[in-house]
């Protein structure tokens, strides 16, 4: 009795993903393809475990029960099934891509390396041939429906051809003599073996599914806020566009104002007028920056500065925006790095202590520190903090507390912009009341080459 190609059996292990169907999105066919070659290298790998098994077996049957198997032609399909795995990793190690082709090819051979020794075994007449089964559900996981249907009517011709010509055991198989009967014996093995691999590695087959919808989900959503950022990028461009006619007929208007004897007489109107054409220019500043972040691609026309350089421009812009407002400004960033000063990234930290200050107007804290090829910015607050449905989905756009239309867009981009980076943005209640978001960014993404470029 013999346990022929055992290791086909294992070949389903935690690695092994299902096949995307067709409707997945673009970057679920990576995913396929990835799956599909740790699968074919996990088939590598546990092949290795079906000679080790195959000759442990074969030891066991003919030294422990003294069973005399055909030794040469199997040992011959051991040494095929060697080859095969050695040509296998020198032609799979380094390649990345494989087919639905190429692993119906390679679940074919072991389809066939099984059948040739159990044909030297006793065909169907081996109680281990219900390892075909586990070839079945490889198939089934493995390979879309067509190659998986292929591939059960080719095992199931195989059971055929081993039912009519097959070699005979050197035992004949006697079921009546209950638990003692070798082959009642090699049955429950047989079965003990094939339901432990299925609840095993069936389970863990689900676990990975899950995360490869998980995966794929989250590939979709990234997907539709990219898409609503966009949409919110050409509304916005469009709407700096239409504003620029009316602020530039304002500000000819409050300039034949100043020149009006009666006006220019009066020194309260002229302080007043001087404040609206000041805020005048802020919002014509803020036209431009729409405008200009709409048309530009990140790092272009930005000027090259220092980590800290920037870090502390946007803490002076911000504060000049804020007059009185309470910042507590840390930062350790230890050496000089030379970054870009980009528009997206002030933005970004701006808009974590907008939604900071309008939380805790008393005051808060912006400590940035640098901790090995990352940098870290941590914004925090003394306010309420934030409801528990808000943390669950933080970063998703019209989530807000503030109660007006369009709330919760700050943050969205926030979350946005640092993923675009490589990054990442987290955001957490503080045990001693208020809140804190915290922005980590590699500092790779944001380095200047020494092309002089953003990384």
């Amino acid at each position: 009795m013999d346990t022929p190609q055992q290791g086909s059996a294992f070949a389903i292990d935690a690695t092994i993903i299902r096949r995307p169907s067709s409707g997945d999105a673009g970057g679920s066919g990576r995913l396929a393809s990835i799956a599909s070659h740790r699968n074919m290298l996990q088939l590598i790998q546990l092949r290795w475990l079906a000679v080790l098994g195959q000759l442990v077996t074969i030891s066991v049957v003919v030294l422990g029960m003294g069973i005399q198997l055909p030794l040469p032609p199997m040992l011959e399909v051991l040494i095929c099934q060697i080859a095969f795995n050695i040509a296998s990793l020198l032609r799979w190690r380094e390649r990345g891509q494989v087919t639905q082709r190429e692993l119906f090819v390679s679940l074919l051979v072991d389809v066939a390396l099984l059948g040739a020794q159990l044909y030297f075994t006793g065909g169907t007449t081996n109680p281990f041939v219900s390892l075909f089964l586990l070839q079945v559900i490889l198939g089934t996981v493995l390979l879309e429906s067509r190659l998986s249907l292929s591939l059960a009517g080719i095992i199931l011709a195989c059971l055929c051809v081993l039912a009519l010509f097959s070699r005979p055991l050197a035992w004949p198989p006697d079921p009546h003599q209950g638990l003692a009967s070798r082959y009642i014996q090699g049955m429950l093995l047989s079965f003990a073996l094939n339901a432990g691999l299925l609840v095993l590695f069936m389970s863990r087959i689900q676990a990975n599914l899950r995360r490869r919808d998980a995966r794929v989900a989250l590939l979709r959503q990234r997907a539709a806020e990219q898409d609503h950022i966009i949409r919110m990028g050409l509304l916005a461009s469009g709407a700096a566009h239409e504003l620029g006619t009316p602020l530039a007929t304002l500000s000819v208007i409050l300039g034949d104002w100043r020149r009006m004897p009666k006006l220019a007489e009066d020194p309260e109107l002229n302080a007043e007028i001087a404040e609206m054409e000041a805020q005048l220019l802020r919002c014509k500043s803020i036209v431009s920056g729409i405008l200009l972040s709409a048309g530009e691609a990140r790092g272009e026309a930005a000027q090259p500065t220092t980590l800290q350089a920037f870090l502390d421009g946007v803490v002076a812009d911000w504060r000049a925006r804020r007059t009185g407002a309470a910042l507590e400004y840390r930062s350790a960033l230890g050496d000089a790095l030379a970054v870009v000063a980009d528009a997206a990234l002030r933005q970004m930290i701006s808009n974590v202590l907008d939604n900071a200050f309008e939380a805790s107007p008393q005051g808060l804290i912006l400590e940035a520190v640098r901790t090995g090829d990352e940098l870290c910015i941590a914004v925090r607050d003394h306010g309420p903090g934030f409801l528990p449905g808000m943390l669950a989905h933080f970063g998703k756009p019209y989530q807000s507390s503030k109660g007006r239309p369009g709330g919760g867009l700050g943050l969205f981009l926030v979350v946005n912009v640092a993923h675009t980076l490589g990054g990442a943005v987290e955001a957490c209640n503080l045990p001693q009341g208020g809140a804190e978001v915290r922005i980590r960014l590699p500092l790779a993404s944001i380095a200047l080459t020494e092309a002089g470029h953003a990384a």
